[in-house]
């Protein structure tokens, strides 16, 4: 399963960590619909703001040794990367795909995001847990850049000048995530950040998935976690106050909440969207404490009533359990963001909508093949009414058949040196970084693909734009062809008649894959012409991950694979390593988005930097000059390419 992972060293419980998880085959003959949605207020209205980059409201104990604390499993899960993580050799997917060739980008602007080094030591007081991946939120709207990992928060001027920067649990006004100097987790843990700029209300909305934890970090036992959004004063992230509203996620019949069969659950992968009337955030919502998946959930709300901080908010909560086609759950059902107004759909009463795919093990049962030639489309109508009638809201889902895609395997990266791997295999040093002797014998491991769930949605023009990753066979004159994780994209177009019926037609689509390399985490936005690009991470044989982007012209015409900064090392994080539970992670989603003049930006994790095991180990331990952490060595990007 995909986890966000945080790094302590006390062994914490074994959370969903080791048997492969069972997902019971829909019955024979059932039929695709979706139940009434369950409504309930929600209370809302909290405020909060930034504060200063270099100040601090927190209590601010020493820093302590990363021995202070254990490795736990968080969120971000996925029955297929899990069980495709254990699997080899690999043989070639049967997916055909052409050979891309790589060259140099020329974005109008680029500069680094929140990198691993910022984020567990230059917050609340070095009180931050180590994580990986970092999972990237990107917003851009009124001059300003928006930009949130695990976990931290900042928002930049477009020339890239950091303006504010803060932990998601001192802006969402928790406890620090853990204490240093006691080694005591803080009540609440935050992770999955996603943003969105709405150009008609002017305000940035910000979503993250919190859950209530013990001081060891896991989850309590009544499995409490809310899905909790922060909205901006309109076109002023920086000073104007945010406000915050909480939809209780964990759907066992408390707190107003439905009762689902496993429950309580964890409301994961949270993704969000707009229309003209609504705001929509959508889960994973998997068991707490038993094997399964219950399947994904969407949450609709006034967006006015959000962005106005209203102390209380209907909610309207659909259940996709049985919704897809043959009686199957949906799975990530990404909800559409539009860049501009004037893109919203208007037609009956107002509609939103989303796309997912279902070759994961979620979506098929655990006898599937994870393999599919399906493209879900989604709607939700009738949305005007959201705000005064939200249950006479409509869900609808139709199928259309694409090209067949599959489950990636792991990314395979260049060879680089990988000082944390040697540590891990000294003895004095493993004990420095993991309070305990490492038994195996570390190296450099590839990288988590993810499940070929679908990635950012876009609504322009009328036209639903949206990819994710697959299984690819690529070759070359230079590369043989082998199985590596490619991208593959849609342009559809979604009819909606006036009684809200849904149909859509596949306009575009295609595959992209480079030999001897593997595009990651594709998010793909669109232009005010038609014009679309993907931010990817290039990784494989002969790149380290690097930040690149591939353009994509609105006759669907693909080009080259254009590399933003070529990346300095390997992957060099605790995650990967067979202490640490051997999956090497990788960011679960970047992201794109597009501003007031039309002009696309991209943000996407990298490696930004490389040392010796010599530099690693001198004073402070692994710390390199300040360019990561003794546990991790990611980096972000984030890039205007016009």
């Amino acid at each position: 399963m995909s986890l966000r992972v945080r790094s302590t060293v006390v062994a914490t419980a074994a959370l969903l960590l080791g048997a492969v998880i069972a997902v019971p085959a829909a019955p024979a003959g059932a039929a695709g619909g979706s139940q009434a949605p369950v409504t309930r207020v929600i209370r809302g209205g909290e405020t909060t703001r930034f504060r200063s980059p270099t100040g601090t409201a927190e209590v601010a104990p020493a820093v302590g040794p990363e021995a202070a604390s254990s490795n736990g499993p968080v969120a971000n899960r996925s029955l297929s990367s899990r069980a495709k993580a254990t699997r080899a050799p690999i043989p070639l997917s049967g997916i055909s795909a052409a050979n891309t060739a790589i060259t140099s980008g020329s974005p109008q602007a680029s500069f680094s995001g929140i990198d691993h080094h910022q984020q567990r030591l230059d917050l609340a007081g070095g009180n931050q847990w180590s994580l990986e991946p970092p999972d990237q939120a990107l917003c851009v709207g009124g001059g300003h850049v928006v930009e949130a990992v695990n976990n931290a928060v900042a928002v930049y001027d477009t020339n890239g000048n950091l303006e504010k920067i803060d932990s998601l649990n001192h802006f969402f006004n928790y406890p620090v995530e853990i204490n240093r100097t006691t080694g005591q987790a803080g009540p609440k843990q935050t992770t999955d950040p996603t943003c969105l700029y709405d150009p008609s209300t002017g305000s940035f909305f910000l979503t993250i998935l919190t859950y209530d934890a013990d001081t060891g970090g896991n989850p309590l036992p009544s499995g409490h976690n809310t899905l909790d959004t922060a909205v901006s004063t309109p076109n002023d992230p920086v000073n104007g106050a945010w406000t915050i509203t909480h939809i209780d996620a964990t759907d066992d019949g408390s707190g107003g909440t439905p009762s689902h069969p496993g429950c309580p659950c964890i409301g994961d992968y949270p993704h969000i969207g707009v229309d003209a009337n609504g705001y929509y955030i959508t889960t994973n919502e998997y068991p707490w404490f038993t094997d399964g998946f219950v399947g994904a959930q969407i949450y609709a709300m006034s967006k006015v009533a959000l962005a106005s901080g209203a102390t209380a908010v209907t909610v309207a909560q659909f259940d996709t359990s049985t919704a897809a086609p043959g009686g199957h759950p949906g799975f990530t059902v990404w909800p559409a963001q539009s860049p501009r107004t004037s893109d919203y759909d208007v037609r009956a009463n107002g509609t939103e909508y989303f796309l997912s795919t279902n070759a994961a093990v979620e979506a098929q049962g655990a006898n599937g093949t994870e393999r599919s030639s399906d493209l879900l489309t989604w709607s939700l109508t009738n949305t005007a009414a959201i705000a005064t009638a939200p249950a006479a809201v409509v869900l609808r889902v139709v199928a259309s058949t694409v090209g067949t895609y599959a489950v990636p395997i792991p990314a395979e990266q260049k060879v680089g040196p990988t000082p944390l791997a040697d540590c891990l295999n000294v003895t004095a040093c493993a004990k420095a970084v993991s309070g305990t002797p490492d038994k195996f014998k570390e190296t450099e491991r590839p990288l988590d693909s993810l499940d070929a769930r679908m990635q950012q949605v876009t609504y322009a023009g009328s036209k639903l734009y949206g990819s994710h990753g697959t299984a690819v066979d690529v070759g070359s004159s230079t590369f043989a062809v082998a199985q590596r994780t490619g991208v593959a994209w849609y342009v559809t177009q979604p009819t909606t008649a006036t009684n809200g019926n849904l149909s859509t037609s596949v306009l575009r689509q295609g595959r992209i894959a480079s030999a001897g390399n593997n595009l990651l985490m594709p998010a793909l936005g669109v232009r005010a012409d038609g014009s679309a690009a993907i931010g990817i991470t290039l990784a494989g044989v002969d790149h380290y991950p690097s930040p690149a982007y591939i353009d994509i012209s609105a006759a669907g015409t693909v080009g080259s694979v254009k590399v933003i900064v070529n990346g300095a090392g390997p992957e060099d994080g605790f995650s990967g390593y067979r202490i640490f539970g051997d999956r090497p992670r990788w960011g679960d989603y970047g992201a794109s988005a597009v501003d007031a003049s039309g002009r696309l930006w991209v943000a996407n994790e990298w490696i930004g930097q490389s040392c010796t095991f010599a530099q690693y180990a001198a004073a402070p331990l692994g710390q390199c000059g300040g360019t990561r952490t003794a546990l991790a060595n990611w980096s972000t990007r984030i890039t205007r390419i016009g």
